[in-house]
């Protein structure tokens, strides 16, 4: 007699921990069968571990009862790359079914990011599943990164997520009206604890050190490598300033390059003590088993979890210079860089419905096709709020081309085209430098 086979896909340790909370707190109904499916979505997967290969996985494997390889079920395809034909879609379901000994199963699917593959490749592949979305980060507080078929975008019965910034709600999927449903703090922390107890040891620099918190941003093409490099620096500056004599720097898993020898060289000048984890552990692991004094990052995940889930003192760097940066003006960054410098920067101060209403206006201007019925909300925001402590984290073209408080008005909109009002511009800011200097 068939069953129902609950298919849950991971990317990292980070979202083992996420699914085996949402399990633990029954976010999910009983199947006959649970299979973690590993997505290695590093940019070399044969270069590292997969995120079950990782030391602290085993007593997280206990959750499922099997463990499978999306890498090695689409060889010699990409994960992050691959998606299905629409003409071979029933063949592979069929091939999938008998490798993974499914039968006639009744398949289940829980995925992260569902908009890019590997996440839209396994809900094309099994056609009529339903379909579970978790949170991968602070991304999914933004809008969906683009605009999905409804054939996929309707199945999905709930969206799951850590409770990162206290009282907001995920606008991941908002246009399908999918529920969104918290996974306990506690459940999550009791899963980081497993993984904790089982890692590799790690040292322990005392409560009166500074963690700094690596990106992939110059990889990525936000930064250079220069500048992420000056990023990094401008935070253990940052952590010295406020009174930590050693700093650990953790590099994120997926960057090709280690940014050890800039700030090697800062920590030698300040006379400070410095070290380099590099241990594919997620940053909350660190947080269990040695409770730094404080976590300094730009828009890292790590910062929300360590503020919210673990109480620990932040300090956020260089965001303004990244949001300067992020294109196009859609990119996933963009609101948790925003909700870094609103929310966890002590400039910030952005809470309650304010804070719903700015990601809502940030949501509508990065996907207008995908939110319309956000346009009000961003109104309503943007009339009120948009000045000089809020402008950077829109782009006044993007705002003029929606008709949105803060664009340029119409009737002046052809200024920026006129050659004559471009050489006025220019001179008047020549003699404001004159008068200045």
């Amino acid at each position: 007699m068939a069953g129902t086979t609950q298919i849950f896909c991971v990317s990292s340790l980070y979202g083992v921990a996420t699914l085996a909370a949402a399990i633990e707190s029954d976010c999910f109904a009983e199947a006959e069968r649970r299979v973690l499916l590993v997505c290695d979505v590093s940019a070399v997967p044969e270069a590292g571990p997969a995120p079950d290969a990782i030391p602290g996985f085993a007593p997280l494997r206990d959750h499922f009862d099997e463990v499978l390889s999306w890498n090695e079920a689409i060889r010699p395809f990409h994960p992050a790359a691959w998606t299905p034909r629409a003409e071979d879609v029933p063949l592979l379901e069929r091939h999938l079914r008998r490798l993974w000994r499914l039968g006639d199963d009744r398949v289940e699917l829980v995925l992260e990011s569902l908009a890019v593959p590997p996440a839209l490749a396994i809900a094309q592949v099994f056609t009529g599943a339903p379909v579970h979305v978790y949170a991968d980060g602070v991304r999914s507080y933004g809008p969906t990164r683009k605009k999905l078929d409804p054939l996929v975008g309707t199945r999905v019965r709930q969206v799951l997520h850590p409770d990162l910034v206290p009282g907001l709600t995920p606008l991941v999927l908002r246009e399908f009206d999918v529920p969104v449903r918290v996974v306990a703090a506690d459940a999550f922390r009791r899963a980081v604890g497993e993984l904790a107890e089982a890692g590799p040891e790690l040292p322990s620099p005392g409560a009166d050190s500074a963690l700094l918190l690596g990106q992939c941003l110059s990889a990525q093409g936000v930064l250079s490598f220069g500048e992420e490099e000056d990023l990094y620096v401008r935070m253990l500056r940052e952590a010295v300033e406020r009174g930590h004599r050693t700093v650990v720097f953790k590099p994120h898993p997926a960057a090709p390059v280690r940014h050890s020898r800039a700030l090697t060289g800062e920590a030698e000048r300040l006379g400070v003590s410095f070290r380099v984890l590099d241990v594919p552990v997620p940053a909350e692991v660190l947080y269990e088993r040695w409770r730094p004094g404080v976590v300094v990052g730009c828009f890292s995940t790590g910062l929300f979890t360590a503020s919210a889930l673990y109480g620990l003192p932040v300090a956020c760097v260089g965001t303004g210079r990244v949001l300067e940066r992020l294109t196009p003006y859609q990119h996933g960054d963009r609101v948790p860089a925003v909700l870094a410098e609103a929310v966890l920067s002590g400039a910030g101060g952005v809470a309650g419905d304010e804070l719903d209403e700015l990601v809502g206006a940030l949501g509508f201007t990065m996907q207008p096709q995908i939110l319309p019925r956000l346009r009000p909300v961003a109104e309503r925001y943007l009339g009120r709020h948009f000045g000089v402590g809020t402008r950077h984290w829109f782009r006044r073209k993007r705002l003029t081309s929606l008709g949105l408080p803060g664009g340029i008005p119409k009737r002046l909109a052809f200024l920026p085209r006129n050659a004559t009002a471009r050489r006025v511009v220019r001179r008047a800011r020549a003699l404001r430098k004159v008068v200045r200097g």
